[in-house]
């Protein structure tokens, strides 16, 4: 069988493209043959890396134009710059179901700051979902519904970090908040939550129903999270006078 065919069946697109190029280099710098393998696996290692990223990122749903690249950390209060910084730099939270919680007003930047930890964790090789807590809900009631309920949260496992935005704006009613605490006590644990809230925990009492409840779904989230409260000058207001 040629070999061009072997790799294809063997889905090595990035060798079939580059190997004859790089045999004429391989011959012009007399590689060996060790070092002529590992060049053209580099390259089918990164096109492959490459494609999982663009996958990835699509299937995220992260808003658009909210990376590290475009955060203008000097406009965020000085006390919430480092734990930011060390969110980032160190992702190992991610693989330990760790959990974070930025808590603050409409406009300081929590869903901006959310996305981009969403874009870098991608680059990383995590596996990330964006989901406003609204569609949240409606998913978990219909998934409820339909008595597929724990079928739907178990396919939301594939993801280690799920991004819930704006969770302060699910509404006090007996079925939304018995599915988001059915919801958190599965993700328990088992997977890494990133938490946008304009409520602090004081007035989570407005998103479930009972105290008794309000205890448990708090305790379960900050248990192994970071959190932080964001205050001070809207970011959002600050971008738009820049611009």
């Amino acid at each position: 069988m040629p070999l061009k065919i072997m790799l294809k069946e063997l889905r090595l697109t990035t060798f079939n493209q580059n190997m004859e190029e790089y045999q004429r280099q391989a011959t012009e710098n007399t590689w060996s043959y060790t070092e002529f393998l590992s060049k053209l696996c580099e390259q089918e290692l990164a096109r492959r890396f490459q494609t999982r990223i663009t996958k990835w990122t699509r299937e995220a749903r992260l808003p658009a134009g909210k990376s590290f690249a475009n955060l203008n950390l000097s406009d965020l209060p000085k006390a919430v710059q480092q734990p930011i910084l060390q969110l980032k730099d160190n992702q190992q939270w991610a693989s330990q179901a760790g959990n974070v919680l930025l808590i603050g007003p409409s406009g300081v930047g929590k869903s901006h700051i959310a996305a981009a930890l969403g874009y870098h964790l991608i680059e990383r090789g995590v596996r990330v979902k964006w989901l406003s807590a609204g569609d949240l809900v409606q998913q978990l009631q219909k998934a409820k519904q339909e008595l597929d309920l724990m079928t739907y949260m178990t396919r939301l496992d594939k993801y280690p970090v799920l991004i819930i935005d704006d969770i302060g704006y699910v509404k006090k009613s007996d079925g939304e908040t018995q599915v988001l605490f059915e919801f958190i006590a599965h993700r328990y644990e088992s997977g890494s939550l990133i938490v946008t809230s304009n409520q602090p925990f004081s007035q989570w009492d407005q998103i479930f129903p009972d105290a008794l409840m309000t205890v448990a779904a708090v305790d379960r989230i900050i248990h192994h999270a970071s959190i932080i409260e964001i205050e001070g000058e809207s970011y959002r207001k600050k971008q738009h006078l820049k611009k």
